[in-house]
């Protein structure tokens, strides 16, 4: 099960932009100018329509280079109706490429390239030759001046139009540079949207820009910059798909070498999500490479349970933390047992207080089936023919005590595609025992059929 990184959008979908005309290049600088020459004139520049104009001419030249005369109502325009919408203008190569893992194709424009998706819509501009390369932080300053001189704030609404719109020109061009596989220039200027949405009279925080400027700066190794946007996304009460800003924060601190900050973090993080993996995983780490007593983990899942008794997931939570215990001993088998016995029974308790949660079936089923590939290659590299048959026998068992949880997960789950993974184990556990009964035989053809057609249905 894969953790989508939903804020970013690297499954390429859509971006939408507001309606505009693109002025040409020559036009777009001329107005700029203009505009200008006023801002510098005492009289004028006490006029808050004096800074809106300018801030609207850099904001004109922002937009130029994506193509003169072309009306965008919005990424999604086909390639075809760009090209129509373009009066004749062509482009001067054509390239097949792959953007976030997807086939996509290239049009290069002198200042700029089109990306379309395989189902041929826009699904962003990359500009190559813009007209002023700052243009929106000056179109910015421009709008703060127009606040600033706007005593009366009789255009405060049209200011904060404005500056919402820069923070989204910003964040657009992050994405642009993220699918393009700049991580760096995408950093700041995810950034540079999120300081942007907190400009009055806007004043609003993207907590998505936030997020992303955080996870790119970590992404290139920029620590103390991801460090300062993850704990801005915290003190903004924004954590990400299940507490992942504490997860990061957790990384992050022990890569500054502040560990017991770490673990405060994380701990913290673990109260409020803790069916979190990466958290669970981030504490677990601490407590066995500081040597401490990883009683403590179960005193935290401990005070969730007091919070919330009867919370199945809880007890799937505490059957992680058993599992990823014993794969992390390696030299006490009995302890190893121990662990794999507890976990085992905090599974089983799962689903016995919600029989329909699936994860608890699933996490027994997995930590079993684990446990077969363990043995599976102890045994593979053992010379004494009794003791390998010993671990295949151990094999066969823990195999065995897999299929009835995964049994029960597929079942009762309703999502098709969590089904066709769980088929994907019970197949392979049915093959196994294939020349051992018809009931296996039969079981082994079902999964797989349901694996060949990706249907559970």
């Amino acid at each position: 099960m894969k953790r989508i990184f939903i804020a970013l959008a690297v499954v390429l979908s859509v971006q939408f932009a507001n309606a505009q005309t693109v002025k040409p290049a020559d036009a777009a600088k001329k107005a700029v100018e203009s505009a200008e020459k006023a801002a510098n004139d005492p009289k004028k520049a006490a006029k808050v329509a004096t800074w809106l104009k300018l801030a609207k001419t850099y904001v004109d030249a922002y937009n130029s280079p994506k193509g003169a005369g072309v009306s965008f109502l919005g990424m999604g325009m086909t390639r075809q109706d760009i090209q129509l919408a373009l009066s004749g203008e062509k482009a001067s190569a054509t390239e097949e490429v792959v953007v976030g893992g997807e086939p996509c194709t290239k049009d290069v424009y002198a200042t700029r390239e089109y990306i379309y998706n395989r189902g041929g819509q826009l699904i962003f501009i990359n500009v190559t030759v813009p007209v002023y390369a700052d243009a929106l932080d000056k179109a910015l300053e421009a709008y703060r001046k127009a606040y600033e001189v706007d005593l009366k704030k009789s255009k405060e609404k049209d200011i904060a139009e404005g500056i919402g719109q820069v923070s989204k020109d910003y964040y657009d061009d992050g994405m642009t540079s993220y699918m393009l596989g700049d991580s760096k220039a995408a950093s700041i200027l995810f950034a540079k949207s999120a300081e942007a949405s907190l400009v009055e009279p806007y004043n609003t925080v993207n907590t998505d820009a936030l997020y992303n400027a955080g996870f790119t700066a970590l992404a290139t190794g920029n620590i103390e910059m991801a460090k300062e946007y993850f704990e801005k996304c915290v003190a903004h009460n924004f954590y990400y798909e299940n507490g992942e800003v504490y997860a990061k924060l957790g990384e992050i601190y022990n890569q500054l070498g502040q560990p017991e900050k770490a673990k405060e973090v994380l701990e913290k993080g673990f109260l409020s999500f803790p069916q979190s993996q990466s958290i669970l995983i981030g504490l677990i780490n601490y407590y066995l490479q500081s040597k401490q007593d990883t009683g403590r983990l179960f005193e935290l899942i401990a005070a969730a349970k007091k919070n919330e008794p009867n919370n199945a997931s809880l007890y799937y939570v505490e059957g992680n933390i058993y599992n990823e215990l014993r794969q992390a001993v390696k030299d006490d088998e009995n302890l190893r047992n121990d662990y794999l016995e507890k976990a085992a029974n905090s599974y089983r308790e799962c689903v016995k207080i919600n029989p329909e949660y699936e994860f608890g079936y699933i996490g027994e089923g997995v930590m079993y089936y684990n446990l077969a590939i363990e043995l599976q290659d102890k045994a593979s590299n053992e010379m004494d023919n009794n003791k390998y048959e010993a671990l295949l026998a151990q094999m066969e068992e823990a195999l065995l005590n897999a299929l009835r949880p995964f049994e029960s997960a597929y079942g009762i789950s309703k999502d098709n595609a969590l089904k066709v993974n769980i088929a994907e184990y019970l197949k392979n556990i049915y093959y196994r025992f294939y020349s051992k009964g018809a009931e296996y035989e039969a079981g082994y053809k079902k999964y797989n059929d349901v694996v060949k057609s990706g249907n559970a249905q």
